[in-house]
């Protein structure tokens, strides 16, 4: 064992890292967002969970990228604790399929099937394959299945590198002797620990210890507390995920260690109990590739099998560990850097905040305007909230939007992330407005000034009209609803309309003497408001369409729309029909 070797040891570890990075990010990219989706509907059932929890994890190859997920949709409100349980008992099983197609490292024989299984036959074929894809296929979705395909014959070779350089340990004296340390079960344990944490992946550390089996020096009592130590150790990326969000988020990281924690120590007092009993054969002898992948699957079955009855206890302890903080806000953003790894997750991610941050607005205009008839102080501070949390949206939702631009990227997903980008600039403004209603409706009530009744009433309609283009917009917005998205830009044209209807009888009826100048300005500024709030709402509905249809030529989009859209026509004539002023009255009411 020279230097060379363990430059080679090493690149083959690196190759290994890099393949199931490629792997697991290029799936994701593939799949991401859709199955954050179904994750959300199809958690109803705790067996149904178990199910989903080990088909996105085969699916994805990322037992941690799953857990951090959760941390994700538990944090932004849209899971419940107790409904994680059963996913990530799921996951655990699912993560063991890495280790059988790791196991394939181990096959020995001539025959000529038995040697296509082996890594070193198949892998070449499926890189080149896979090359062949990203190069020249022109759907990005061939693209991508290229990149799984390369990944996973990178991740092959980096194996069998690693196996072919540790094969010779087996006659050093010195590799002998640090094995007698592992031999401790204690030791193992914390050995499979640490390097799982520092690298990240159990994957990884799963790698490593069955490329060391080929050995022929790794035996079944000194592999077994590895593969438990191993298991706790991919904790570590759901804990680090888990810093600085709310507390039913951290209780996910607790569940996924106590579940590996207790399950460990189950299986570590069974099996040391049973062999000083029954003496068992089998614990010193070799174990081989293969093996590991069965002891590995066989824990995170059985535990999952043991703990399946005590998902209610797990969840208890997790919230007896994990205290509520007063800090923790209603409104509060958190948007995770590690989901950054897997762009598909941190835009589904973003969306879910968007679709918050939209409602939120959408309650804040709605509470000013109620102010603006009947004023209440508590309503008007929560505006003044609400509205901080809305600019709250738009600072980390903005730059945790421009990091994923920066990302590789498919088609689809750079579409989405420009819509975002779009959309929270208006939706920031629109909860400037409604700070601006507040202002005006403090006036009203301070000075207790009252319009007149012709006022009133036209000012009913016009804020009718904006509640509905509100409605539509955050509906179609948050539900992708396109023909509600159409309907938006026909009643934007209809508030332009009013306000330059109701700004005409207001110079009327200062003119006439029955407004004062003073009402006039406050009148001038709400209906001021109104009209921008519906130019956003227009900006937000447009960019929907327009992204959808992968063209941005916004100006050229209403032109059209505006000069030959039949269904604009017919939209706009309804609206006009509904939002029609009351007759003006002439009676010599004062302001």
């Amino acid at each position: 064992m020279d230097i060379f070797s363990i430059i080679t040891l090493f690149g083959g570890l690196a190759f290994f890292l890099y393949g199931m990075h490629l792997l697991s990010s290029s799936l994701e990219k593939m799949v991401g967002g859709k199955l954050e989706r179904v994750l959300r509907s199809m958690t109803s059932s705790r067996f149904r969970s178990i199910l989903l929890g080990m088909g996105i994890t085969i699916a994805i190859q990322s037992s941690s990228a799953m857990t951090v997920m959760l941390v994700g949709l538990v944090n932004s409100g849209i899971m419940e604790l107790g409904q994680t349980v059963g996913v990530i008992m799921g996951s655990n099983i699912g993560t063991t399929a890495t280790a059988w197609i790791l196991s394939l490292n181990g096959i020995r024989g001539d025959n000529f099937f038995l040697r296509m299984l082996r890594p070193e036959s198949f892998s070449p074929v499926i890189a080149i394959v896979g090359i062949g894809l990203i190069m020249f296929a022109k759907r990005s979705k061939k693209r991508d299945i290229g990149s799984v395909m390369v990944g996973f014959a990178i991740l092959m070779t980096g194996m069998t590198i690693m196996s072919d350089v540790m094969e010779p340990l087996a006659e050093m004296p010195e590799f002998r002797e640090i094995l007698t340390v592992l031999d401790h079960p204690v030791f193992g344990l914390l050995a499979g620990t640490l390097i799982t944490a520092v690298i990240q992946s159990s994957a990884a550390s799963l790698g490593i210890l069955q490329s060391l089996s080929v050995t022929g020096r790794i035996s079944f009592s000194m592999a077994l507390p590895i593969i438990l130590g191993l298991n706790i150790g991919t904790c570590i990326t759901a804990l680090l995920s888990s810093i600085g969000t709310k507390a039913d988020a951290r209780r996910v990281t607790a569940v996924h260690i106590y579940i590996k924690v207790i399950g460990s120590v189950i299986f570590m007092v069974a099996f040391y109990g049973l062999d000083m009993i029954f003496d068992f054969a089998f614990a010193d002898q070799p174990v081989r590739p293969v093996m590991i992948a069965v002891v590995h699957s066989v824990f995170n079955i059985l535990n999952t099998v043991i703990l399946l009855p005590f998902c209610k206890q797990l969840e208890k302890l997790a919230r007896f560990t994990v205290r509520d903080k007063k800090s923790d806000k209603e409104h509060e953003v958190f948007l995770d850097e590690l989901l950054l790894r897997s762009p598909a997750f941190a835009i589904a991610e973003c969306r879910d905040a968007a679709v918050r941050m939209a409602e939120l607005a959408k309650r804040t205009i709605l509470d000013a305007i109620s102010l603006l008839s009947d004023f209440d102080e508590d309503v008007a501070e929560r505006v003044e909230e609400d509205e901080q949390s809305i600019d709250d949206y738009e600072d980390k939702l903005g730059s945790y939007l421009v990091k994923i631009s920066a990302k590789n990227l498919t088609h689809a997903d750079s579409n989405d992330v420009a819509q975002l980008l779009h959309t929270i600039g208006d939706l920031e403004r629109i909860g400037d407005h409604a700070v601006n209603l507040l202002r005006a409706a403090r006036e009203i009530h301070d000075k207790e000034l009252e319009f007149s009744k012709d006022a009133q009433s036209e000012l009913a309609v016009c804020t009718e009209a904006v509640k509905e283009i509100l409605t539509l917009t955050v509906d179609s917005f948050c539900t992708k609803n396109y023909e509600e998205a159409y309907r938006v830009e026909p009643l934007e044209q209809v508030i332009d309309a009013l306000k330059v209807e109701l700004k005409n009888r207001h110079i009327q009826r200062l003119q006439e003497g029955r407004c004062t100048i003073e009402l006039g300005f406050v009148f001038s500024d709400i209906i001021h408001n109104y009209e921008r709030i519906s130019d956003h709402c227009s900006n937000v509905a447009v960019c929907m369409i327009q992204i959808r249809d992968s063209a941005m030529d916004t100006h050229g989009y209403l032109n059209a729309v505006k000069n030959g859209d039949p269904r604009f026509v017919d939209y706009y004539g309804e609206f006009s029909d509904k939002y029609v002023l009351p007759s003006a009255s002439h009676s010599a009411v004062q302001a």
